[in-house]
This record gives C-alpha cells, sequence and structure tokens, in this order.
C-alpha cells in the first residue's frame, strides 16, 4: 500500500522505530570480511555506505527542520534517492559528477572517498585448482606439517595473484580489446589522482564485482580466460548482459508489495519503541536551547575509539584472552561525512563559507570533489556532460596548451563522466538532446565516456522510462534496484567499467523511491541497507540506532554553527565571481599572440595560408575576416575547436569556416548533429575541460530554442562555483535581418533581448571588416583570460557586401591586419567606434550591426543638407558601452538611436536608460523595427529599419 510517510516526523519515526526493531545479529561478523553471500561489499564499506546513506536522511530532515522557522532557504529532498550513495562508491573522487539536486548520498560518499575514508576491499580469495587423480606431479604436498585442506602455494587464506578473468583484476584481467591497458593499470600509470584512496591494487571501485559463476571458476582458468559475464562484449549479440534487469523489475515500478525483509512492527509498537527526545522535529527551535548544552556526556570522547573492523581481546574471568568482534564505534564528530554535511548545511543556510556557490545558491559542487555544480533545472545539465566527455577524450589524445595559456584541472586521461537526473526529466528536451547526441557520435565512431544515471522513483507512466532509456542506440543500459545497496554498487560498477574500458555512453536505471510524498516506505533504502548489516551480522540495530542519533547530534551543533557564520552582505559580494573583467590581461593575449604570429609562428601560419596570409589578398568582406581571425585563432590556440551545422563539410551556411578543417583537421573543425541545445553543450562541456570552443549557431532564430544553455547553465558556472569552474566560450551566430527577406522569420530573426539579460555574457556585434577581426580576437582572449562566455553576432546581411556609397566603391571592405598590427588595432570589450560626417556637431545617431552602414548613407544625404552627424557603432551589445554613448551624445544635445531590433525589449531601450540614469537633458528619438516577426519576401521591408526612415527620423528631431 501507499504510505502515510509525507513528513519529516513521519520518516524520522518510522525509521527509528524499524531500526530499534531489527534486533541483534545470530552471528557476528568482522567488518573486514565480505558479505555472506558472496556480493561485492565487505562490511565495512556496507557500513560507510549506510554512514553516507543516514547522513544524507538527517540533512533531508535538518533542511525540512530549518526550513520550518525561516532559517534555511532550500532542502535537499534526497530522502529515498539514497542508493546514489553506491554510484559514487562505484566510482573514483576524480570522475568528474554532475549532480541533480537529490544526490545527499552521492556527495557525502565523493567526500569519504576523496578523504580515504572508503575501506579497502581485499581481494576476494580464488579457490585451488583441483589436481586430476591420475596426475601424481599435481598432488598435493602431504607432509606431516600440511594440515587439511592445506594448499601449497595455493593457500585461501593468502592473496592469489591477479590473473586475468579472476576477481578483483582490472576488468576482465586482461588488456582491452582495443589494446588499452586495463583499469588497474591505467590507475598505476595515473598514480593516486585515479584511484580511490585506500584501495587496493588488486580491486578498484569501478570494477566489477565477480559475479556467482567467476567465483566458482578453478585458478587454472586464467590461463585462458573466456569471454566476461560481467563486462558485456559490445561485438556480442545485442542481449543484454547478466546483471541487467528488466525495468519492470524494478520495484520503483512493481506495485507496493511487502518485502519480505519488513520486520512487520505495528504502529504501536514503532511508538513504543521511539525515542522522542532525539527526534528533529520535537527538538527546541534554534536560539531556546544551545544544542551544546544538550550534548551528552562523553559523546565526542567515544567517536572513532576503534577502527572498524579491529578485533577486541575479551578476558574472561579465568583470565584466558580470546578475540571477538568488536562493537560499532561511534561516528568521529570530524570524519569525511560530518565534513560533507556541513557543506551541504552552509548552502541551506546561504552561509558564505559554503564551498561551491559561497552563499549565492544551494547545490552540490566543490572542484576537489569533482563535482561540478550544476543548475538543477530538469536535465539541462546532461549536454554539457556530453561536451564534457567529448573533451576529454579529445585531450586525452595528447591536445597541448599553447605557450603561456593558463593550465586548467587535469582530469585523468581515462576519466568517465557521470551526470544524474530524476525519471520526469526523460522526458524534458534537454535530456533527448544529450542522449541523442551521445548515441550519434557512438554511432558516427566517436567516443564519449558518459555514464548517464536516471534514478526513477516511479512518477513516470509504468514502463516508460526503461522503454525511453533501453531504446537509445549507442548507449548500453544498465537498470539496479537503488533500494539495494549491494546489487546498485554490483550494478553500478559494472556500468563504471564498461565506460571506462570502452569510452562508450552507458546509461544506468536505478530504482528509487520518493520518500516524504507519495514514495512506498518500505522500500526505504536506508532502512533495507541497515537490515543487510543486521542479518549479514555485522552490527546490531540498536547499535545502527545509536549510529543514526549520534550523527544527527553532530548535524544539530554543525547546523547552529553554520547559522551563526556570516551571509552575503552586498551587492559587490553577490556579483564578485559572476563575470570579472581584466581588460589589460586581455589586452596583454592579444599583444601576446601577435607577436608569436610574427615570430615563433610564422612558418606554420604561412604553412597554413597556403604561403599567402590574409594580410596580403587584399581587402576582404565581414566572412572572410572573420574566416582569417578563426584561423589565426586556431593556430594560435591548438585548444580551440570550432564545431556547428556543416561547418566542415560546407563551411557553414554562409562559408564563413569554408577550409578550416582542410587546414586544422577533422578533430578540430567538425560537424555536430542539428540541435542547438547539443551544440552549446558541447561547448559548454569542452570549455569545461579546459578547451576553447568556439560553436556555430547557423541562425539567430535556432539559438532561442536552446538559448538556457547560455542562461541557466553557461553564464552561471563562475557564479555558482566562486571561480572555481569556468566554461570560455566563443558562440557564433549568424544574426539579425535582411531587408530581401529571405527565409522570412526562420533566416531574418532579429530579437537579441534574451541575450542582453543574461548577467555577466559578452554580446558583440561587428559591422565592419576592420572590426569583426580585432573584436574576435578580443572575445577568444577574454575567454581563455577570464574564462568569458561571449556571443558574437554576426549581421548576416554584411557578409558579403563590399560597398558603402556606391556600387562599386569597395568602401565596406578593409585590409586584414598583419601581426604587428593587432596590439595597436586591438578593440577592447565595451567600447564603441564612432565615424565623424561633416561637421559632426548637430546630430548623433547611435546604432549597431546593418544599422551602422544605413546610419553612414543617412548621415551622408543629410550633410549634403548641411547637418553634420557622429555615428556611433556600439559594437558591443553587452557590456554597453555606456561612457561612450554619454560622451557622444552630450557633444551634440540631438540623439537619434537606429535599433533594428524590435521597439519592445530592443537594444535602443537599453541605450535610452542609459541616458536617462546619467542625467542626458539633451533630445532623443528612436527609429526601431516593428514588435513583428519577419515576414517572407518584400513585406520584410515594412517592419524593418530603412535608410529612408533613418532620416526622415534625424529631420524630425532637428525640427524640434
Amino acid at each position: 500500500m501507499l504510505s502515510d510517510v509525507t513528513t519529516p516526523h513521519d520518516l524520522d519515526d518510522r525509521l527509528r522505530a524499524e531500526l530499534a526493531a531489527l534486533g541483534a545479529p545470530e552471528k557476528r561478523r568482522d567488518l573486514g570480511e565480505r558479505l555472506p553471500d558472496g556480493g561485492p561489499l565487505t562490511g565495512a564499506q556496507a557500513l560507510a555506505l549506510f554512514d553516507a546513506q543516514l547522513t544524507s536522511r538527517l540533512l533531508d530532515l535538518a533542511g525540512q527542520w530549518l526550513h520550518g522557522f525561516g532559517e534555511g532557504y532550500h532542502t535537499i529532498e534526497s530522502a529515498g534517492h539514497e542508493g546514489n550513495a553506491a554510484v559514487a562508491a562505484a566510482l573514483r573522487p576524480t570522475d568528474p559528477a554532475l549532480l541533480h539536486h537529490r544526490s545527499g548520498a552521492f556527495y557525502c560518499l565523493r567526500a569519504a572517498q576523496a578523504a580515504g575514508a572508503f575501506p579497502t576491499a581485499p581481494p576476494p580469495a580464488v579457490p585451488p585448482t583441483p589436481a586430476p587423480a591420475a596426475d601424481p606431479d599435481a598432488a598435493v604436498d602431504a607432509s606431516p606439517d600440511a594440515g587439511p585442506g592445506t594448499v601449497v602455494d595455493g593457500s585461501p587464506s593468502a592473496a592469489p595473484p591477479a590473473a586475468a578473468g579472476s576477481p578483483g583484476s582490472a576488468v576482465d584481467g586482461s588488456p582491452a580489446a582495443d589494446g588499452s591497458p586495463g583499469t588497474a593499470a591505467r590507475a598505476e600509470v595515473h598514480g593516486s589522482s585515479g584511484a580511490v584512496p585506500g584501495t587496493s591494487s588488486g580491486v578498484s571501485p569501478d570494477e566489477p564485482a565477480a559475479s556467482s559463476a567467476q567465483r566458482a571458476t578453478p585458478a587454472s582458468s586464467a590461463v585462458a580466460p573466456a569471454p566476461s559475464a560481467v563486462i558485456p562484449d559490445p561485438a556480442a549479440a545485442p542481449a543484454l548482459p547478466a546483471a541487467v534487469h528488466e525495468s519492470h523489475d524494478l520495484p520503483a515500478q512493481r506495485g507496493t508489495g511487502q518485502d519480505a525483509h519488513i520486520n512487520s512492527t505495528s504502529q504501536e509498537q514503532r511508538s513504543t519503541l521511539r525515542e522522542p527526545e532525539r527526534s528533529w522535529n520535537e527538538s527546541a527551535p534554534m536560539g531556546a536551547v544551545s544544542y551544546q548544552d544538550l550534548e551528552r556526556p562523553g559523546a565526542a570522547g567515544e567517536a572513532g575509539s576503534l577502527p572498524a573492523g579491529a578485533p577486541a581481546i575479551v578476558v574472561d574471568a579465568d583470565g584466558d584472552a580470546t578475540v571477538g568482534v568488536p562493537d560499532l564505534p561511534q561516528p568521529a564528530p570530524d570524519d569525511a561525512f560530518a565534513a560533507a554535511a556541513r557543506d551541504v548545511l552552509r548552502g541551506i543556510v546561504a552561509s558564505v563559507e559554503e564551498p561551491a556557490a559561497g552563499g549565492r545558491q544551494k547545490l552540490f559542487g566543490r572542484a576537489d570533489l569533482a563535482v561540478v555544480p550544476t543548475a538543477a533545472n530538469a536535465g539541462s545539465h546532461l549536454p554539457r556532460a556530453v561536451g564534457l566527455g567529448l573533451a576529454l577524450e579529445r585531450l586525452g589524445r595528447g591536445a597541448r596548451p599553447a605557450d603561456g595559456e593558463p593550465e586548467v584541472a587535469a582530469w585523468p586521461a581515462d576519466a568517465v563522466v557521470v551526470c544524474s537526473f530524476g525519471d520526469a526529466s526523460v522526458n524534458h528536451a534537454t535530456v533527448t538532446a544529450a542522449l541523442n547526441t551521445a548515441g550519434w557520435y557512438d554511432h558516427t565512431g566517436l567516443r564519449i565516456p558518459v555514464l548517464f544515471v536516471c534514478e526513477d522513483s516511479g512518477g513516470s507512466a509504468d514502463g516508460w522510462v526503461a522503454t525511453t532509456l533501453r531504446s537509445r542506440p549507442g548507449i548500453r543500459y544498465f537498470a539496479a534496484d537503488g533500494t539495494d545497496v549491494a546489487e546498485s554498487y554490483r550494478v553500478a560498477a559494472e556500468a563504471a567499467a564498461w565506460v571506462r574500458r570502452h569510452r562508450r555512453p552507458a546509461v544506468l536505471h536505478l530504482g528509487a523511491v520518493r520518500l516524504m510524498g507519495q514514495g512506498d516506505a518500505a522500500r526505504d533504502p536506508l532502512l533495507a541497507t541497515a537490515r543487510l548489516l543486521v542479518t549479514s551480522g555485522y552490527a546490531g540495530g540498536e547499535e545502527l540506532l545509536s549510529r543514526y542519533d549520534e550523527r544527527g547530534w553532530q548535524l544539530r551543533r554543525i547546523a547552529e554553527e553554520a547559522l551563526d557564520e556570516p551571509k552575503l552582505a552586498s551587492a559587490v559580494d553577490v556579483v564578485r565571481e559572476l563575470a570579472p573583467r581584466r581588460p589589460v590581461r586581455v589586452a596583454r593575449a592579444v599583444a601576446e599572440a601577435a607577436e608569436r604570429a610574427a615570430g615563433p609562428g610564422a612558418g606554420a601560419r604561412a604553412e597554413a595560408f597556403g604561403g599567402k596570409p590574409p594580410e596580403l589578398t587584399g581587402p576582404l568582406t565581414l566572412a572572410q575576416s572573420i574566416n582569417a581571425a578563426l584561423a589565426d585563432g586556431m593556430l594560435d590556440h591548438p585548444r580551440m575547436a570550432v564545431f556547428g551545422r556543416d561547418v566542415a563539410a560546407g563551411g557553414g551556411a554562409h562559408g564563413v569556416t569554408e577550409g578550416l578543417r582542410d587546414r586544422f583537421g577533422a578533430a578540430r573543425v567538425f560537424d555536430t548533429p542539428r540541435d542547438e541545445t547539443s551544440i552549446l553543450g558541447l561547448g559548454l562541456g569542452a570549455g569545461l575541460a579546459g578547451m576553447l570552443p568556439v560553436p556555430e549557431i547557423q541562425y539567430l532564430a535556432y539559438l532561442h530554442s536552446a538559448e538556457d544553455q547560455l542562461r541557466g547553465e553557461a553564464a552561471t558556472m563562475r557564479f555558482f562555483s566562486r571561480g572555481a569552474f569556468r566554461n570560455p566560450m566563443v558562440v557564433r551566430v549568424a544574426a539579425l535581418a535582411g531587408e530581401d527577406g529571405l527565409g522570412g522569420h526562420a533566416r531574418n530573426d532579429n530579437s537579441v533581448a534574451v541575450l542582453r539579460d543574461v548577467p555577466g555574457l559578452v554580446v558583440a556585434v561587428p559591422a565592419r571588416p576592420d572590426d569583426a577581426a580585432p573584436m574576435l580576437r578580443t572575445c577568444l582572449a577574454a575567454a581563455r583570460v577570464d574564462g568569458s562566455v561571449c556571443v558574437f553576432l554576426e549581421p548576416a546581411a554584411l557578409y558579403d557586401a563590399r560597398d558603402l556609397y556606391a556600387d562599386g566603391d569597395g568602401e565596406w571592405t578593409a585590409e586584414y591586419a598583419e601581426p604587428g598590427a593587432w596590439a595597436d588595432r586591438h578593440v577592447p570589450i565595451g567600447r564603441a567606434r564612432v565615424y565623424g560626417i561633416g561637421s559632426a556637431e548637430d546630430l548623433t545617431i547611435i546604432t549597431f550591426g546593418s544599422g551602422v552602414r544605413m546610419s553612414l548613407r543617412a548621415a551622408a544625404t543629410l550633410a549634403a543638407e548641411g547637418v553634420g552627424s557622429r555615428v556611433v557603432d556600439l559594437r558591443w551589445l553587452a557590456p554597453l558601452p555606456v561612457a561612450d554613448i554619454i560622451r557622444e551624445a552630450s557633444a551634440t544635445g540631438r540623439v537619434l538611436v537606429v535599433d533594428e531590433t524590435r521597439r519592445s525589449g530592443g537594444v535602443g531601450e537599453g541605450v535610452v536608460s542609459a541616458l536617462v540614469d546619467t542625467g542626458y537633458v539633451g533630445a532623443a528619438r528612436r527609429v526601431a523595427g516593428l514588435d513583428s516577426f519577419v515576414p517572407l519576401g518584400p513585406a520584410a521591408r515594412q517592419v524593418l529599419v530603412s535608410e529612408e526612415a533613418i532620416t526622415q527620423g534625424a529631420r524630425t528631431l532637428l525640427a524640434r
């Protein structure tokens, strides 16, 4: 039946009662021993997973409790999803993790891994090979010293050699099919950074546990191992591996039948078993009684007195000593789980000491744990995960930074990217895009080592999630019951090992339950782990309840301490990490690039341009200038990559990237699926990995379906990580409209309001060829130096324009600057360009993009009438060049704003607001596009800005 567990009080009551009712184990086992059924975990590891799970559960209760009296601003809502602790244990603490908001247990276990607190698992003993009766040479040594069952050189008590195919060997125990080394070998190459601290060389947490068939295999079979039954052979028939469960077998999607292991304690019995004074929800509000005053005497001193699994010496009345199994030690007050809890509680109360966002947002993130903060939107982080996986493979194949390029966090070469999401997100467009892109690249032969983890609490239509995930081409499917920690660990280890070895994507469909809601409380994963510990003989129910209570007291004390920590107290503190601007360093980076191009890189540059660099080819159009600047950028930045729709094969829809793939190869200039969410996601992940991505969006209208990748993911990375992570990127977009209406709205979108609204985003609009190359170099340098996210809007109507005033005058082309002139012609972010026409004393026209060309023509017409104008090309829409706007407006006292975007929400509104905010008192008027989509054909001229409209607007303004 459905549970009535809908409140923290109910959840705490039930769990405490069930723990107390578990009783004592029939036979006590040492924590160092493996599960009695031959499972993949030792008792110590199972206890560590229980600690991660109970810490997460108590954080859920703490968040609700703090929220109840207005001191907590977020809750983690992980109750029922604590099975993800086993996923963390199956990975390495150096594997980048992008987590959804129910990942409390994963985060706690990852913190324990990184601190070396996840216990080592000894390799299981391998039975000796039975000697054939007819072979006397193979007989067991029968000397008097050899007791029954003793095997010479093969004692079960001795660790066997790591033979191929034996449990504990690296991924099948043999080199991968493609010749790459096994996991253990790779971990040895990368040292401690590539392995879980404390893990023995024979067993890695991301290696699959031995199946029952493997455990029964004689040691001699290691000489010629059979194909692994744990790691599926990708070349085999498409049958699922033995460890993969059909989705309808996931308990989250079966009915709500009673688990056979659930103690049927009645509600009345549970009520008598609980200790009301220890409940989170019945404790006094903060400030009524200090939790330090309520601390039980001796609790801290008792913590950690014995290591897990250490033998205890018991002396009886006769003085005889025997070795016994010690009781469980209490949690240490400053252990890794307490440290992780402190991180989370600091986030809940918005403390500036929170390690990820510093009080700006509650999320799971920490650079030294390789946990990348995510914006918690429905699956919006998955496209980034795919891009990160693709970039890790490229960087692992030898890409190097340029001279002077800042080093970035070095992910291990065989790292696996893990990203988690909920079952409801399966239906979200970003999740569909990410899964589709991962499968598409796998289909084309490119490797993406990403493990998608779908935590399914059964909220979707029965069987829909499994059907959706299993149907994804190119993505291996694994499934496990997330309420069973041993099964979750085993299957997660298999999935992680498969991805790590084959460098291909997989999805782990992990059953979960939504507690504090309409979940089935009988399937509480924390209680299931407690039952496992008790029935396996590692602990008693009262011990686990005591552990739960002790950790609860720890978290209360930590919560009170976090409440006293400072909060962000000023606007400067809030925006400090939003988008730092270091213009001097950016200018220096441009100058250094020029020195390299003219000096040590001159030979490579001449070769790349076929012996004729662009400065020797004569005047260039806007498109040609951008192409040349991209090529120069690729030469200077070995980690720069250009990608998007048809950018490699056809040079893009407008030919701007023509020839780049031939010069720099398909690894650096490549086509993507025709999906803008995936294109931007690839850029986000590539930037996070240390590359300099330059994705192309074919038309501005196409950007809007993917704009949240910029708003919610790209622009927030520094903000949510205090600068620990960044995703430098320059997004090129064929933008704005043309009077001919070619293609209609799809190819003539003139809406940029969403870009100007994103905090920290740099938006550039080059109008002329001699601005395009310097501005692109500035954006590339800002991305490298400051981690800036730049959108480079290229007026498509001006790509091939050559003339300005009359046909054939060539006034809209320009010479490409040689490297020696790059520093002098540097265009800083937020600086406008001014053209003086006639006396330049009567009128200031402020514009950008195609408006620059039209305004210069209109100014020439006005000059013939005796009106002197100055035309201000904004060049940067974000940040606006406010100082230049005010200076040029004040020079004439009359301002005409020419805005080719829409009247409502257009750039002109920002310009006028800047004038008003700074006290401008002169006259002002706007000429803007109508609030309409751009129609097809000649009708476009009815809604877009024209040269005639600019001229008439200027005359009207001058007549005042």
